[in-house]
């Protein structure tokens, strides 16, 4: 009676250094047997340092991936240049939108909480402040997480409330 869950991951950064393939699927299995508890709940990562240069043939789901991964100007344009209408069409709502004075200051504002947040982490962690796990749940509450997710964080970490409280006010002081 669970409904189905799929959590696509894009990731700009290699989670598993192991791995070759850019791909990887997570599925609930029995540690020693392989067998499958269920289908209804998955977990892909697509690590797009791993991605293969923009080749022709490209289509689907890698040529979207190789578009998110895109960093120049020039390779947006050989991505046009292939001419899939729908990479086209993306193409230019993305040129639009980075080209506006709105979406310009909020990437500077973006970048400039980014550092704040690593700044004010980086001097939590020489100072020794923040563990592991403290830095896990930093990160969730800086992405909004359900409260149900930090309480649980919270108690597996053996962190007390005034703890957290300490955390919460870390990240608002970074914003």
């Amino acid at each position: 009676m669970l409904p189905r869950t799929i959590v696509i991951s894009i990731l700009g950064f290699n989670q598993f250094p192991n791995l070759e393939k850019f791909h990887s699927e997570f599925r609930c299995l029995e540690v020693t047997t392989g067998e499958q508890l269920t289908d209804k709940q998955i977990l892909h990562f697509y690590e797009l340092k791993k991605l293969s240069p923009l080749d022709n043939n490209d289509r689907g789901k890698d040529l979207w991936l190789k578009l998110f991964n895109a960093e120049t100007e020039e390779e947006l344009t050989k991505i046009e240049e292939m001419g899939v209408p729908v990479m086209s069409e993306a193409i230019v709502a993305y040129r639009h939108v980075a080209a506006s004075d709105k979406f310009i200051q909020m990437e500077k504002s973006r970048s400039k909480t980014r550092h704040d947040e690593a700044q004010a982490l980086g001097n939590a962690e020489k100072r020794g402040e923040v563990t592991g796990m403290e830095k896990m749940i930093i990160t969730a509450l800086q992405s909004n997480a359900p409260p149900e997710i930090i309480i649980a964080m919270q108690k597996s970490a053996g962190i007390t409330d005034t703890q957290l409280d300490k955390l919460k006010a870390m990240v608002d002081i970074s914003k």
